[in-house]
């Protein structure tokens, strides 16, 4: 099965964004922010591309799918 990991807070950083900031900006809750960098929520397409704009990347910079082991 496959698993979504994310380097969303790394990228948050470099922008100089807190939680709610970037929360604002892509309109959702700073918690959706939060659950998202915890690994614990899966952002929907449109989401990720509001994003990645926002931090200027790639969806695929941000938000990388891997294959767990045994696969």
């Amino acid at each position: 099965m496959a698993r979504l990991t994310t380097r969303l807070k790394e990228f948050r950083a470099r922008h100089d964004l807190t939680q709610e900031q970037l929360a604002e900006l892509v309109g959702v809750r700073r918690e959706t922010i939060s659950h998202l960098e915890g690994g614990d929520y899966n952002p929907s397409l449109i989401l990720a591309l509001q994003i990645a704009a926002v931090l200027e990347a790639e969806v695929e910079e941000i938000f990388i799918l891997e294959n767990e082991e045994g696969e």
